[in-house]
């Protein structure tokens, strides 16, 4: 059936529904490579960050054992402190989240920013839309990847933890330091392992998307043709404008016929009309050309404007065949041409000299 969608989707389609904003986007592949990024760059600032939440901690219980009344200045400047620390410790690794997930989002789109993707829909606050997307492939597909991903994470929790959950107790008589770098060592190797697995299933979901936009694109046969339609324009109406800019050449070129020097005739299939002006063209010019029922109408309308009119049927085909309109004949035609235009020119003379007489 013509209405059914199976036919890939045009490169204009494509290119209309991505000025929408509607384009290819694996959030998974955003998620996950967002996450390692950030949880081995807290890694590499660990170290940093300890010693400055520990001589923050620190700093504040002595000065809790020092201070009796905190002035308005006091906690001007706790608070200056704190932005400090935040800046430390939290500023970078939120400043890499961002600029990855920036643009590992911008590669997938290919750098678009669509305000379109911005505008309100209608559809997006009707409960019966959402209530269909609820029950829909995707949203059942989401589900299975959230179970997946959450039975992933609690395999690898377990067989991470069974392993350290007999050392935990000794935590009691390690120092701060230490507790935070043994916690620190399990969540990485925590993230590592299940990092690992996300990034096969972030692989898969990038297809899965893929798969997916490729489907909702597709078109069908009827789309593909009023597309063409729209684009190529419509080819009855092309034919109609041929046709009428064929007219109007037609119309042009008999208007010039007149000014002729002569018309070669083969004696009713073709017609040329030769002008030659010394001042405008090197050579003689084909101002008038046409086969059959045009050909026939030049003629006629060249005895009406008293042009001159011979029969030489190899010239006139030769001519027709080798000169555009407007076009200077070709070096091998001056000869017989200029025989033509010769004779022509002394029947004028002596035309005139009989008017004169």
């Amino acid at each position: 059936m013509s209405g059914e969608k199976t036919e890939k989707a045009t490169p204009k389609r494509k290119q209309d529904e991505r000025k929408k904003g509607n384009v290819f986007l694996s959030r998974e592949i955003v998620t996950i490579s967002t996450l390692m990024i950030v949880f081995y760059v807290m890694k590499s600032m660990m170290p940093s960050i300890i010693s400055t939440i520990g001589g923050s901690v620190t700093h504040y219980i002595d000065l809790a054992g020092e201070t009796e009344v905190i002035s308005y200045d006091g906690l001007r400047s706790y608070f200056i402190d704190l932005i400090i620390t935040f800046i430390k410790t939290a500023l970078i690794p939120l400043l890499v989240c961002c600029l990855t997930a920036v643009i590992v989002t911008m590669l997938q789109t290919r750098m678009l920013f669509s305000a379109k993707a911005f505008q309100f829909k209608g559809e997006r606050i009707n409960p019966l839309s959402g209530f269909k997307k609820m029950f829909s492939m995707r949203s059942i597909v989401e589900l299975l990847k959230s179970i997946l991903k959450i039975g992933i994470l609690i395999y690898v929790l377990y067989s991470i933890i069974k392993d350290e959950i007999f050392l935990m107790p000794r935590m009691m008589d390690m120092t701060f330091t230490g507790v935070l770098s043994k916690t620190g060592s399990i969540i990485m190797n925590i993230i590592s392992k299940a990092g690992l697995i996300f990034i096969f299933l972030g692989a898969a979901d990038y297809l899965y998307q893929w798969w997916q936009y490729e489907k909702n694109l597709r078109m069908s046969k009827q789309e593909i043709k009023d597309e063409y339609k729209q684009t190529e324009g419509d080819p009855q109406v092309k034919g109609r404008i041929r046709s009428m800019q064929q007219q109007r050449a037609r119309q042009r070129m008999m208007q010039s016929v007149p000014e002729a020097d002569v018309v070669i005739r083969n004696p009713t299939h073709f017609a040329v009309a030769i002008k030659y002006d010394q001042s405008s063209s090197r050579a003689p010019v084909v101002i008038a050309k046409g086969m059959d029922s045009l050909a026939l109408k030049i003629i006629e309308v060249a005895e009406e404007n008293n042009v001159y009119v011979t029969e030489n049927k190899p010239l006139a085909r030769a001519l027709y065949d080798a000169v555009e309109l407007g076009g200077e004949i070709p070096e091998r035609f001056y000869r017989p041409i200029a025989e033509v235009l010769a004779f022509v020119y002394n029947l004028r003379k002596k035309d005139m000299s009989k008017h004169e007489s």
